[in-house]
């Protein structure tokens, strides 16, 4: 079985009085009456990073990973709690500065605080982090309107290639392998966005495990659909340039997951403050689709012609 099984047949039902929990579908748990809203998040090596040879580059990626979650809901980080479990190679007074330093710069660029947390022992690295801030309300899921605007921040897509250069599966050259391994493990979060989202976002979801898979995610509980433009999902001029040059279609980088950009629904009315926004806040934010009446439909659209399907949608934990 998927996550997703996982938790509607043996957990979410566990979570019916308790209305925070947000049965389970939101990536986050917000108490309405103490402004209270947190995140967890687990990361395992091999999985979620692929080794521990970058430490403090693992730590940044983590850390932006998890606040993340708050920015898309429209939350302002203030608080992590950082567990870590590894053995003597990954914590080595050479990767603990490391850790500690990443830790700090993080602190100052984000302005939240580290309060507490665990170590272990163990084969391979991993590490949980909770993520906590507060305010009154908070952009949900499953709360998209028929005729909604999509919109996406950011580019899409560097991620990935970072992650295949470092997976040595590609090789472009020293300057865009550098541009696109640093995209890959310190993600341009759109942080400047989150204290406008609640004024006119229907609904928001941070992209983690792809565009399509997320969208899904997004309206999973609707009885709605969505109609997705390819031409229209914002690239990065580099990666743009990488596709041109090697014939390679943007369907096959746009939803692999890892982006950290923020993918929310508005209603047509509101194009114009997000557009005036967008410029008067320097975030990049893009209208990529729109959302339809159509239970399951799931359209994909490249220059008038629907795409069947992608080859890759996004990850997706088994069991």
């Amino acid at each position: 079985m998927d996550e997703f099984e996982l938790i509607k047949n043996y957990f979410q039902k566990l979570t019916k009085n308790n209305p925070s929990a947000l049965k389970l579908n939101d990536d986050i748990f917000f108490d309405k009456k103490k402004n209270l809203a947190l995140s967890i998040d687990t990361y395992n090596e091999g999985i979620h990073y692929l080794n521990f040879k970058n430490p403090d580059l693992v730590t940044k990626k983590i850390i932006r990973s998890s606040i993340s979650d708050l920015y898309c809901k429209g939350v302002n980080p203030k608080y992590i709690f950082l567990s870590g479990s590894g053995n003597k190679k990954h914590f080595n007074k050479k990767n603990l500065k490391l850790i500690s330093q990443s830790i700090k710069e993080e602190q100052k660029k984000f302005n939240i605080m580290l309060s507490g947390g665990d170590t272990t022992y163990s084969e391979k690295s991993f590490f949980t982090i909770v993520s906590m801030g507060f305010s009154k309300k908070i952009v949900k899921r499953n709360n998209a309107k028929i005729g909604d605007d999509i919109y996406v921040t950011g580019n899409l897509g560097d991620s990935y290639v970072g992650l295949t250069v470092l997976k040595k599966k590609l090789n472009i050259n020293k300057k865009f392998n550098n541009y696109f391994i640093k995209k890959y493990f310190l993600p341009e979060l759109p942080i400047k966005l989150h204290k406008y989202l609640n004024k006119f976002a229907n609904s928001s979801i941070d992209i983690s495990d792809g565009l399509i898979a997320d969208i899904n995610k997004l309206i999973n509980n609707q009885k709605v659909g969505y109609i997705l433009y390819l031409n229209k999902i914002p690239l990065s001029k580099n990666l743009s340039i990488y596709l041109k040059k090697n014939n390679k279609e943007s369907s096959n980088f746009i939803s692999k997951g890892d982006d950290y950009q923020i993918l929310f629904t508005s209603s047509k009315k509101n194009r114009s403050y997000i557009q005036k926004l967008s410029k008067r806040i320097n975030q990049k934010i893009t209208l990529i689709g729109s959302i339809t009446n159509t239970c399951k439909q799931r359209k994909l659209i490249n220059h008038k012609k629907q795409l069947k399907s992608l080859n890759y949608q996004g990850y997706l934990h088994k069991f």
